[in-house]
């Protein structure tokens, strides 16, 4: 059998990452397996060991890849105008009825608190990378961006815990007053 060129094990590992990172936020950490990761990836199990030590290895991948794609996806000139679009698609109801192409803090956070201190590092450093983006101010030290991201959070783990289309709009619309609030900007 020919040996994988260096192209198409990177690749691989990119299409590994990116199942993961979906699978984990649409299933769970735990409830997701290996096995699982690499079919949805296209691949075999047992070629998993050549691109990651270990699962908790793939999930700090996976955790720094759902962040980044957050990141990515804000739009705008401006840092206020990226603010502002972040935080628009953030609360949506669409975001909350597709948790696989969410936020990885809604939808994993509590699972990553019981992991090991790779992957906690990881969702560490994307706190400080998204609360910078969330910052109002250009005081890069300022709690705002904290806070901002905190109540997105809570926001739409709320709205996907809500027993109703109606209830999850209810929470979503509450999640927009209280960060206005929070910004005495209004979101619109």
């Amino acid at each position: 059998m020919p040996r994988m060129s260096e192209a198409e094990k990177q690749k691989s590992h990119e299409r590994i990452i990116d199942a993961a990172a979906r699978l984990f936020r649409e299933n769970g950490i735990s409830a997701t397996s290996v096995s699982d990761v690499m079919q949805a990836a296209g691949l075999t199990q047992g070629g998993f060991y050549r691109h990651f030590a270990s699962k908790e290895d793939l999930v700090a991948a996976a955790f720094e890849r759902s962040a980044d794609e957050l990141l990515y996806k804000a739009e705008g000139g401006t840092a206020g105008e990226k603010r502002a679009d972040y935080i628009a698609k953030y609360l949506s109801t669409g975001h909350v009825a597709d948790p696989g192409q969410g936020c990885p803090f809604a939808a994993n956070g509590s699972e990553v608190t019981r992991l090991g201190d790779c992957v906690r590092s990881e969702a560490s450093d994307a706190i400080k990378r998204i609360s910078a983006m969330l910052n109002s101010t250009e005081d890069k030290t300022a709690d705002d961006g904290v806070a901002t991201l905190a109540l997105l959070v809570g926001t739409i783990t709320l709205a996907r815990l809500a027993q109703s289309d109606a209830e999850a709009t209810q929470i979503v619309e509450a999640g927009k007053v209280a960060i206005n609030r929070l910004n005495e900007a209004p979101l619109g």
